[in-house]
This record gives C-alpha cells, structure tokens and sequence, in this order.
C-alpha cells in the first residue's frame, strides 16, 4: 500500500472513498497506510461511513423537532442486525458499495475480506430480534421518525458449538471483545433505575393521595447508539441500547481492607443486567435475573423517552399525540407500569388521565400462542424489587376487573380467567394480560395467527374489546435478504426492472411472466447454482462434509423447538436411509439435508434433537453404500451473517410446523424471495404465501389448525399410527435401539418416549405420511430441472406483499397513526 499522505476532511463520497479512508487510518486510528492489517482497514472504513450516518441523523433529528410530529419507539428485547458495512454503504449512494470495492483493491485489499472483519451483533435469538431488525430499517427507509431501545449485551446470545457426541455447548458470545466501530457512546444519557425499597403514601397540598417509592437501591442505564440508515433516503434513526453500570462502581475502602470482590460487588450486579440475552431461568436466581432485565431495560427507555420529548416541547398530557409505542411481544410489558409510575408519581398527572395517555401510546404485538411461552412472573418478585409497581398492577386490575363485572355480571369465572393476577399457579401477574389491557391495540403477525389469538388465548378480552384486535402480517427487509444476501439474483432483477423493486417489492408482480422465458429461467438458474456453490464451501468449512452442489439443498434453519419439527425432517432423512440402504442401485435425487439453529440452554429435549441430528449425520454421510446421494449437515452457531448464505442458495424451505403453533415466520419468507420452494403445513405465514403465490407452486401438506385441535380432542396416540406405517416403525426402531448412536444406545430414548407418548402434542408421527408423500413430488418436479426453475421463479416473483415495508405501513396507518418526515 503507498503511504502517501492523501488526507481529507471531507464527507465520504464514492469519488474519494480512498482518501477519506486513508485520513481516517491515520487521524483516527494512529496507524501507519503501509503496516495496516485488514481489522484496521475495517474500522477506519466504518468510522468513515458512520461519520455521514451521523451527520445525516442529526438532520433527521433536526427536521423532526421542527415538524412536531408523532414517532414510534420500537421495544424488543432482541435485535439482529446483522453486519452492518455493506448495507449501510448501499444506502448511503447507489455508487459508493461498488467505489469503495475498488478503492479497497488499489490499496490492495478485497472488500469481503474487509467486511468479514465485522462481527454479526449478538443482539439476538431468532425470528423476534430479525424482525425488530428489518421493521427498524423499513422505518427509516419509508421516512418514519422513529427510535428502537433494547439491551446493550455483553455476550448476548451465546456461541453454539457441537461436541465430539453431537451435542450443543454453549460459549459466551465474543461479538465485543474488540472495538465496535458502529456504536456511539452517549455518555450524558444515563438514567438511574431502581430496585427493592418500599411505597410511602401521603397527600399533597390539594390533599391528593400520592405515593413515594423510598429506600431503593440504584444502578445505572448508559446508552449506546447504532444508526439506522433507510435505502436511498435521508433518514436515518437510531437504535439506542442500555449498559448496566454501578452509581459507585469501586470501593476502595473494601479493597484497602482486603475484600477485593467486595469493592467490585456493585458493579458486577449492575453489569449483570446487561450480561447476558436470556439469562438460564430454570433457577430462582436466573428467574429474578431476566425479570429485573426487562424492568431495567423499560425503565430506561421511557425515562430517556420521556427527556426526549420534554425537551422538544412536549408535555406529558400530549404524549399520546407525540409518540406510539409499540410492545414486540411480553418481554417489555412492564412499560406500561412504568409509564404510569412515571405520569403518576414523577410528573404529578391523576390516575385517569395517566391511564389514558398509556392506553392511547402502547400498542402489542403478540408472538406466539404457546401458554409455556405467555410470561408470567411471581408476585413476590414485585412485592421484593417493584413494590410501587404491584400497587398500580392492583389498581389497573380491579378497575379492569370492575369493568368485566359490569359486562358480565356474576360470571365470576371468566373474571378469574382475565385477572391480571393469575390466583391459580401461586399467584403470578400475567404478562400478556397486562399488555392486552395497557394497549389500545393488539396485533398478531399472520393472518391465521391473530384468529387463533381472538380465538384461543385472548377469547374473553376479544369478547370484551373487538375493536382492540387486529393482524399485521410479518416481512422482511428485501434489502437485506435480496440485494445483500443475492447480489447476482438482485442485479437480474434491476435489469428487467430498475432499482425500483428495492423500496417497493410489489415491482416483482411485472415479472409474472418471466416464469415463462427460458433465458429468464436459465439465468435465474444460474444465480442458484452459483450460490449452492458457495454455501457448499462454507460447509465444507464449518462441518468438514463435502456435499455435490448439483443436489437438492433441503433446508431447514431456525431455533430447535418441538413444534417446529425438525424430528419430522429427520425421520423423513432416516426413511430416504434406508431405502437406498435396501436398493443402492435404485435412481434417487440427490439431496443435502441443511439443519442450523440454536437450542435454549435448559431445554434438554431441544439440545438432544441437535444431538441426534448430528449422530444421524455422522452415520449417513461415512456409509459407502449411499455414496453421496444423501448428505446431513448440520451448521452450527446459526446467525444472520450464515444465513445470508443460506437463504439465497436453497431450494426446498422446510416449513412444517405442527399448524396452529407458528405465529407467522419469516424464515419461509426470505427462502422463498430468493427462490426456494416451500414444504410446509397450513400454518403461520404459509396460508398467505400460498395465496400469494399459488398453493400449487407449493408443497403443502399436514393438518390444518382445525383439524389438529380435533385430533388432540380425540385422543392422540402415536403407537396406532406406527402400527400401520412400517417404514416409518422401522425409522424410529432404529433410533430406539441406538443405531445411530453405538456409543450410548439409550442417548436417544428421550426423543422416542416423546414421540410414542399418547398426547404428544405436536403431532409428529401423525402428520409423517402426508409429509412423505409431499417429499415425493419435491422429489418428481427436481427430477425435472427446468420445471423446477419455472416453479423457483414464481415463487420469487410472487413474494412482493411479504415485504416488512408494507408491514410498517400497515402499523403505521392502522395501530400508531404516524406521517413520513421528508
């Protein structure tokens, strides 16, 4: 590299991007152009593009204060941004992604290696903390002045890596074990938060009743900035997150006297707030843990809200007309306490009208329909760190309460049923409850979704409240997860259709003949096997198998749950097993069987799938009797940077979710947009894209939710259907008596007395013979390859509602009545 001395303060353009980058290097960072190693060349690289991200988030932040309009604050637990160089050049300038590709080659570096540098954020677990990701880009891009907050995590979620037994072992996450370029401290936002004490009540001078929350204990919130750039557009919001600190973070008197870990207790119980996304909760400590998380994170995020707004002009009876703010699942409910605390006792406002500002800003958004997954928390975790907090509880429940009473006189059940505080499991608050009543809108994610929700779950408030319930189907952020993700697929479609499918994904619907065309489908083709060709390297990389490109890519990528049914997939590949087992000579596809996904620590019947996927891997993919035609991969430590490469070189999408117990999924979509074809039942998101799409472009198959809920009614009993299915009795068999697992033949019993227990409740066994023959005609149409190509690019075209920008819009007109900003 030359050392040449071509410095410049000037903003980063894609005609200078070598000079601002080497006046970075040097003022910056203090190294020299001609030592730089490629870390260097990444950070001196993000400083830069950060710099104009800055500049133009101050003008947003500008041309929002002046308009005086309303904003959404976005509250998760989770976000997974994924790396952030690439997107955030492309769109910064439509030209400065491929200017910069060459400035780094005349300095003599390759760009990906440059952006490899970057670490994946561990924000995150899965399809919660992806989707707050994707609907906080498609804010910025369609203009909406918004903020997201969450939780600045040491470690997040953890590193997944697979034992020599095929089981998963979890690390501490290393994503901030070096300088992270995109954030920014911000320093003078720092809210103190508060624990334990005890509530004094006493009047003020009207003689109105208030309340004092007296005697706490006290550890810091300090904010960390990333910006949040839209594509191709002048907006530019921010995702603020929280690092727990100790208002005295070293007693030197306990050091000088010899108790070393007693002059740093503080700050360890202070930063253990932020240590770690979803701390172990199968012990009391743990449990207490997350609970004061989520309370310090909502605590945080609403004092700085708050500050935010006052100082803009702003007053707390106009915060419904300032801000919405929207709930990403149970995790943050504790807002709307908090909130009222706030309006009540901070800011002097009486207790209707602070209860109508917050039911008029909280909207939520429900994720899931599983009870196990609905939060409760013990009442006696309030009364010992949020006692002011279950006094409001109280409140707002037996005004709630009083309010069921009025519509349902007498029907003391169904007030039992909807009570915030659940009496009947040792008494606990419910958290969904609490966010159902706190909000002015309730939202599922998928069209099925949000019926069983009114239908199920949330029936008696449904009853109640009609108006309150409504769906906003998930998406994605096609920026991400085309043009990023499928660079080449991306250029295909800007040559038929301009840039304009980038912001608006409903262009596709001009490419519906394009199935039609043969040049069309053979390039579309192309694009697909060049991506196979680089997943199957980075296969190779991660779990050491070679795997034949030319096969059939069967993918199924996303956390280890029984409902999502990766033990159906799996059956299915032990079924394929022994079939080329009794008849090697037999003419198969080939296919690659792709797993990857993570396992929550005390889940032990998760982690034991992930076990037996690896065993079933290792045995099928060293029998020389199967001689490739069947492979078993599975890639460990999934994150967004890995699927990436994933989606865009799939071809069939396993989505088989016992139907009912998908909220939506998003998974299916991104697959699908890049062409793969999905398997699937009637659940979630599926139901949609099969209408959107076509349902014969896809491979639908199983029980509907109806018919599942029937089934269980009856009496589900796994041991009749193996009684009249042998192949799929000799599968299981084989797993029973350790076949898989010579070393320890009893490793697998766990997962065999789930699927043989009467009642077992997602169905596996009994939706495997309609998932076979669905695996039959996957297995005809890729017999015949330009038909499958004709199929892959429907499916592609044919995903332009699934964007999250339509998603935003849908929210934004119906449930937070919000206005871009230009």
């Amino acid at each position: 590299m030359s050392g040449e001395k071509a410095l410049s303060g000037h903003a980063l353009t894609s005609g200078n991007v070598r000079d601002v980058l080497l006046d970075r290097l040097v003022r910056l960072l203090g190294r020299d152009p001609d030592k730089a190693k490629s870390r260097d060349i990444y950070e001196a690289l993000a400083v830069a593009v950060r710099e104009e991200l800055a500049a133009r988030w101050v003008a947003t932040q500008r041309r929002v204060a002046r308009a005086r309009v309303k904003r959404v604050c976005y509250l998760s637990v989770e976000y997974l941004p994924g790396r952030a160089l690439k997107s955030a050049l492309s769109s910064l300038d439509s030209e400065l992604l491929e200017a910069t590709r060459l400035a780094l080659a005349d300095l003599g570096f390759d760009f990906d290696a440059i952006a490899a540098e970057e670490q994946d954020p561990g924000l995150g677990n899965g399809g919660l903390g992806r989707l707050a990701a994707c609907f906080l880009e498609s804010l910025a891009t369609l203009k909406y002045p918004a903020i997201g907050y969450g939780i600045r995590y040491d470690y997040g979620i953890f590193e997944q890596r697979i034992d020599a037994d095929g089981g998963q072992r979890e690390l501490a996450s290393s994503w901030l074990r070096l300088r992270d370029p995109w954030e920014m401290p911000r320093p003078e936002a720092r809210y103190p938060i508060e624990f334990g004490g005890r509530v004094v009540a006493d009047a003020d001078a009207q003689g109105r009743a208030r309340h004092r929350w007296v005697e706490t204990s006290r550890v810091l919130a300090v904010a960390f900035d990333h910006l949040v750039p839209g594509n191709r557009s002048p907006t530019v919001n921010h995702l603020r997150l929280w690092s727990g600190r100790a208002l005295m973070p070293f007693h030197i008197a306990a050091f000088n006297a010899g108790d070393y870990p007693g002059a740093i207790t503080e700050q360890i119980a202070a930063k253990n707030l932020s240590r770690v996304l979803y701390p172990d909760d199968s012990t009391l400590q743990g449990k207490k843990l997350r609970f004061s998380q989520q309370y310090f994170f909502v605590s945080a995020s609403l004092q700085d809200l708050l500050a935010t707004l006052l100082a803009e002009g702003w007053s707390p009876p106009e915060l419904g007309d300032a801000v919405a703010i929207q709930l990403n699942d149970t995790h943050p409910a504790l807002a709307i306490v908090e909130l009222l605390r706030l309006l009540l006792d901070e800011h002097g406002l009486e207790w209707r009208q602070a209860l109508d500002i917050t039911q008029r800003v909280f909207g939520y958004t429900n994720h899931t329909l599983l009870p196990e997954a609905l939060e409760t928390w013990p009442v006696a975790f309030f009364e010992r760190l949020l006692p002011r907090h279950l006094g409001i509880i109280y409140q707002l429940n037996r005004e709630f309460l009083d309010t069921v009473s009025a519509r349902h006189p007498g029907d003391h059940d169904r007030r039992r049923r909807m009570s915030i505080i659940d009496e009947d499991q040792g008494r606990r608050v419910r958290m969904a409850h609490l966010a159902v009543v706190g909000s002015r809108q309730v939202n599922g994610v998928a069209r099925l979704h949000s019926t069983l929700m009114r239908e199920t779950i949330f029936a008696d408030f449904a009853n109640l409240w009609p108006e309150r319930f409504t769906n906003v189907t998930n998406g994605i952020s096609v920026r991400r997860w085309l043009k990023e993700s499928n660079p080449g697929l991306g250029a295909l479609l800007s040559e038929r259709l301009g840039h304009a499918w980038e912001n608006d994904l409903e262009e596709l619907e001009r490419l519906h003949h394009a199935a039609d065309d043969a040049g069309f489908r053979e390039r579309f083709g192309a694009v697909k096997q060049a991506n196979k060709l680089r997943l199957a390297a980075t296969i190779r990389e991660r779990a050491g198998v070679e795997v034949d490109p030319a096969s059939l890519f069967d993918v199924q990528v996303k956390r280890i749950h029984e409902y999502k049914r990766q033990l159906l997939n799996l059956l299915h590949v032990v079924v394929r097993y022994n079939r080329i087992r009794a008849n090697p000579g037999a003419t198969v596809v080939p296919r690659t069987v792709i797993f990857a996904g993570k396992a929550a620590p005390g889940y032990v019947l998760a982690k034991a799938v992930i076990r037996l996927i690896n065993n079933v891997a290792r045995v099928v993919n060293r029998d020389p009797a199967v001689g490739g035609r069947l492979r078993v991969v599975f890639l460990p430590d999934y994150d967004v940077s890995l699927a990436q490469r994933i989606m865009p070189a799939a071809d069939l999408s396993e989505q088989i979710s016992t139907a009912g117990f998908e909220a939506s999924g998003t998974g299916n979509m991104k697959l699908a947009l890049n062409g793969a074809l999905t398997i699937g039942t009637q659940d979630g998101a599926n139901i949609e894209m099969s209408e959107q799409i076509g349902a014969e472009h896809l491979f639908i198959f199983g029980l509907t939710a109806a018919e599942v809920a029937a089934e269980r009614a009856r009496g589900y009993v796994p041991t009749q259907v193996l009684a009249t299915d042998p192949e799929l009795a000799e599968a299981l068999a084989m797993i029973d008596r350790g076949y898989f697992t010579p070393d320890n033949l009893d490793d697998a019993q766990a997962i065999v007395d789930r699927l043989k227990s009467d009642g077992e409740p997602y169905l596996v066994l009994r939706d495997f013979d309609a998932y076979r023959a669905a695996q039959a005609r996957v297995d005809a149409l890729y017999a015949t390859p330009d038909a499958w190509r004709r199929q892959s690019v429907i499916n592609c075209v044919g995903m332009g509602y699934f964007s999250s920008d339509r998603s935003i819009r849908e929210y934004a007109e119906r449930i937070w009545n919000i206005r871009p900003t230009i």
